[in-house]
């Protein structure tokens, strides 16, 4: 991967995006502990103890960029979010490995955020696709995904592995630059008030 994506800091409606870094490492470790998501089957959540080697595995994984989701009134890391799959000749980039803690899950954290990072790929990078992946039983995160506004592309079977060892199938959504101002405007009504 080039710098096509670099490390930037995004801001809206008293959320930051930040690049993840070890110093995020408590704050996940809280935001994890709200729900005791790592004990999801469906999502990528560390376990409190793996905390420190998950951001690692995301610093150095050459097609990512991972962010933590930042409180700027309090300070508190509510979660993390990425780019991932970044392939910039086809100026293409996918979001995902995204989970919040579980007390801001049904607010408007999820739309801010979805709109900080496509924003910055559609208008500020110019990426002509943005897709994202969920498993198959992950029925909350393809709901979310389709608020969107993503055309769902199909469903690649048997790709992955889920953490209890078990194979999941993938579905895989995508939105392109056409489809961006009328998805934006719906996201741009779900995040006033937050």
């Amino acid at each position: 991967m080039d710098n096509w994506v670099g490390n930037t800091v995004l801001r809206l409606n008293g959320i930051r995006l930040e690049p993840l870094g070890l110093q995020h490492t408590a704050g996940l470790q809280a935001a994890a502990a709200d729900g005791a998501l790592w004990r999801l089957r469906v999502t990528s959540v560390p376990e409190p103890e793996n905390t420190a080697a998950y951001i690692e595995t995301a610093l150095h994984t050459a097609d990512r960029l991972a962010f933590a989701v930042i409180d700027e009134a309090s300070g508190h890391v509510l979660g993390s979010t990425s780019y991932h799959d970044i392939l910039p000749a086809v100026r293409r980039l996918e979001i995902g490995y995204t989970w919040y803690a579980q007390s801001h899950w049904r607010t408007a954290l999820n739309s801010t955020c979805k709109l900080m990072l496509l924003c910055h790929a559609f208008e500020a990078l110019q990426a002509q696709t943005v897709g994202w992946r969920t498993d198959i039983e992950n029925t909350r995160s393809q709901a979310a995904i389709e608020r969107l506004g993503a055309h769902k592309d199909g469903i690649i079977r048997g790709n992955a592995l889920r953490r209890d060892g078990s194979i999941r199938d993938t579905v895989v959504y995508s939105m392109s630059r056409a489809q961006w101002p009328q998805a934006k405007q719906a996201l741009l009504a779900r995040c006033q008030g937050i």
